[in-house]
């Protein structure tokens, strides 16, 4: 194994074959290693409170897990790179329940304002607090799970839930950075611009983990790909942002290609505009909906698979440093042949090799 000077653990992989059939023993891709010996973690976070359209998000982590023992563990881009050794941190048990009792008071608000309320109604005062205050509560533990691992020197991974769940690795990553005196970007792969405020009074919307990332200083810059769906408020702090939020939206992507402009060309565009040290925050409905019909919030157009990976590829080419990432929105749906889960297992596959490969070459 790795991690020396780390105080890592050295596993004997002697009696485990990457080749063998995937084993369900509580760790993504069934892999063998506990945390004392693992270069990266990964925390389920099964939580989807604030979803606006369809539910079903908190799922995605579980029903990941369960496909994650079919993919092949010799990645195209990072062959040994499983050696390095991927776990996966036991969820906090008060998530789940949190998640379903505080998912019924976000019901409450969001029919309220459907049916022409404001979120400042006394009426639904209760039921938004406590949306807003079990949020934070999620927050803070996973911001602490996570600055645990990365001061053991760990890189740290996140799954949803829906797209609020990682503000607190964002927020462990930044305090991680200022701490080294350095700062970062994200590479915000999604269909959606996610720079809303307090979207339908949610302070941590799914729809403001971007406006709510922006709240770290540590972070330059924000480069969001794929997006084409965005209100007026989020064009305008974007324009107002004097190049801290740069946007390669949808339909200038597909027009580009259109004209004859190559996709290697146009991520070499977008990683351009990236710092040293990147974030990648990847919803699922980044991607064009048949790789993801049972998102949270499918919207026609996207990346498909392969321009996602070639993009996410570059990225560690580059020679910037992947220093975290989530991936979230999976909502598995019944009858679809666990295809949303085998695809979002795919890309937090890709993404957790990546993220070793670009901390440290060799293997």
């Amino acid at each position: 194994m790795t991690g020396e000077g780390k105080g890592f653990v050295t596993r004997d992989l002697s009696a485990f074959s990457p080749d063998d059939t995937g084993v369900a023993n509580g760790n993504y891709f069934g892999l063998p290693f506990a945390e004392d010996e693992a270069e990266l973690v990964l925390l389920s976070v099964p939580w989807d409170v604030t979803v606006s359209y369809n539910g079903g998000t908190a799922a995605g982590p579980e029903a990941i897990l369960a496909a994650s023992t079919q993919v092949e563990l010799r990645d195209a881009h990072y062959p040994e790179g499983w050696r390095r050794g991927i776990t996966t941190a036991p969820a906090d048990p008060w998530i789940a329940p949190a998640s379903e009792r505080l998912r019924a008071e976000a019901e409450r608000v969001i029919a309220h304002l459907e049916a022409g309320g404001a979120a400042t109604d006394p009426e639904i005062a209760a039921s938004l607090s406590a949306v807003n205050a079990g949020s934070a509560r999620l927050n803070d533990l996973v911001f602490a799970q996570a600055s645990s691992y990365l001061a053991s020197g760990r890189q740290v991974g996140l799954v949803g839930g829906d797209h609020s769940t990682p503000l607190g690795l964002m927020r462990a990553v930044a305090a991680r950075m200022a701490g080294e005196g350095r700062d970062f970007g994200i590479l915000h792969i999604d269909a959606h611009t996610d720079l809303r405020e307090a979207y339908e009074g949610f302070t941590y919307s799914h729809a403001s983990i971007m406006y709510n990332a922006l709240q770290l200083p540590e972070v330059t810059r924000l480069v969001q790909v794929g997006i084409r769906d965005f209100c007026g408020a989020e064009v305008e702090l974007a324009a107002a942002s004097q190049g801290r939020v740069v946007q390669f939206d949808d339909y200038t992507l597909a027009r580009n290609a259109f004209e004859g402009i190559s996709w290697g060309g146009q991520c070499a565009a977008i990683i351009d505009r990236l710092p040293e040290n990147v974030y990648v925050s990847f919803d699922i409905d980044g991607l064009s909906p048949d790789n993801c019909p049972g998102t949270g919030t499918p919207v026609p157009g996207g990346l498909s698979y392969r321009e996602a990976v070639y993009l996410l590829v570059r990225l560690a080419e580059s020679g910037r440093r992947i220093v975290g990432f989530d991936l979230t929105e999976v909502a598995p749906q019944e009858g679809d042949g666990e295809w949303n889960a085998n695809v979002g297992a795919r890309v937090l596959y890709k993404l957790s090799n990546l993220c070793l490969r670009s901390n440290r070459q060799g293997l």
